[in-house]
């Protein structure tokens, strides 16, 4: 049962948005926003209570990162559209109070940090994530290591776009090793910041990525795609400039992107993307759950999966582990952490039947050990 439901009309278009707060941990939860069409109640709780596990499964006593309750927004509207930022800024606006005391959001789906940030400028708050402050110990002294470690580039990029996306490059890497794939390959379906930069660190760790999908078709090449080109080149909504491939680089249209033949498959784009449906058609040995809730629970598939609570949570707790100082506003204190962390948690449920039924034990154990601590 959420703790808290809220749902919103936007009156000038009609948009409609939802906020579900699952949990509370000292008052506060964590969780993103994202704007798509056809975002519901119901997908926007479900990913509220994945954010409660990925806070569970990365709680470390010994760490100054104080864990978090799980939260979720969402928003009823095509990011494309030219209205996208008034809907946007008035959703923020209706949420204010929740912003201001309550939920620590950041970008999801269909939205950047960039505008969210702006459209939190506009409606007077101080920051997306204000309601923590208080948890703080020195509040002026964190914001400036986490200002710090958004100003990081690496090789181009953002340090905020890569870490999510190195998270799962290193569950992947974990699964494929356990797997004892050799010469691996790679598909990617979606190329924004989480599968942007999954496939840079993937090829950069020689796995071969052979095929990447954006909102308008394929890219594939059996040799190997050139990623950083392609990623250094793609625009703010994550998609390719197709005057960027090589002509031995193949386009297909959007619905060929479970034809791709690779061994691991990163699903990195909308929630159920993988049904009942289409799910005979991954023929991969490894998929690892880039997006949120990417497969559907009717989804039989024979592959190992590394769930979206584990290998994508990197992201998340970057923000906390920076803000609250278990890591220096650096890329390497940050990518040192983040590998040493994926490691630790692939490894502790890849032999289980089921790894999403294993990682929820440990959130669940994980969470009865925070409310001892916490609500005692």
């Amino acid at each position: 049962m959420s703790f808290l439901q809220v749902t919103w009309t936007d009156p000038a278009t009609g948009a409609r948005g939802f906020l579900v707060i699952d949990r509370l941990v000292r008052g506060v939860s964590s969780g993103g926003l994202r704007m798509r069409a056809g975002c519901t109640l119901d997908e926007v709780r479900g990913l509220a209570e994945g954010m409660t596990a990925k806070e569970a499964l990365n709680y470390d006593p010994e760490a100054r990162y104080v864990p978090l309750g799980g939260a979720k927004g969402g928003i009823d509207f095509d990011p494309y559209d030219p209205r996208a930022k008034q809907v946007l800024t008035a959703y923020l606006y209706a949420m204010s109070p929740y912003v201001e005391r309550f939920w620590t959001m950041g970008e999801d789906l269909g939205l950047r940090q960039s505008t969210i940030d702006e459209a939190i400028a506009e409606i007077g708050l101080q920051s997306s994530i204000q309601a923590v402050y208080p948890l703080l110990d020195d509040e002026e002294k964190a914001r400036q290591r986490l200002a710090d470690a958004f100003a990081v580039t690496v090789d181009g990029i953002g340090l905020d776009e890569l870490v999510g996306g190195y998270g799962v490059a290193q569950a992947a890497l974990a699964g494929i090793e356990h797997l004892g794939l050799h010469h691996p390959t790679a598909f990617v379906q979606g190329f924004g910041s989480m599968g942007g930069a999954t496939a840079r660190y993937l090829a950069r760790a020689g796995v071969r990525v052979v095929g990447i999908a954006d909102v308008h078709g394929v890219v594939a090449n059996p040799a190997g795609l050139d990623v950083e080109t392609l990623l250094l080149s793609r625009d703010a909504h994550g998609t390719i400039d197709r005057s960027k491939l090589r002509p031995e680089d193949e386009q297909r249209d959007r619905e060929s992107w479970l034809d791709v033949e690779a061994d691991v498959l990163v699903p990195a784009a909308t929630s159920y993307a993988i049904t009942a449906d289409n799910a005979h058609r991954v023929k991969a040995k490894l998929v690892v759950e880039a997006a949120n809730m990417p497969v559907t629970a009717e989804a039989r598939l024979r592959a190992l999966v590394v769930p979206d609570v584990v290998a994508n949570s990197a992201t998340n707790s970057w923000w906390w582990w920076t803000l609250f100082g278990d890591v220096e506003p650096t890329a390497e204190s940050a990518f040192e952490k983040i590998a040493t962390t994926m490691r630790r948690l692939v490894a502790s449920i890849i032999d289980a039947e089921s790894p999403r039924q294993a990682a929820n034990q440990r959130a669940a154990a994980a969470i009865v050990e925070i409310d001892r601590r916490f609500r005692s």
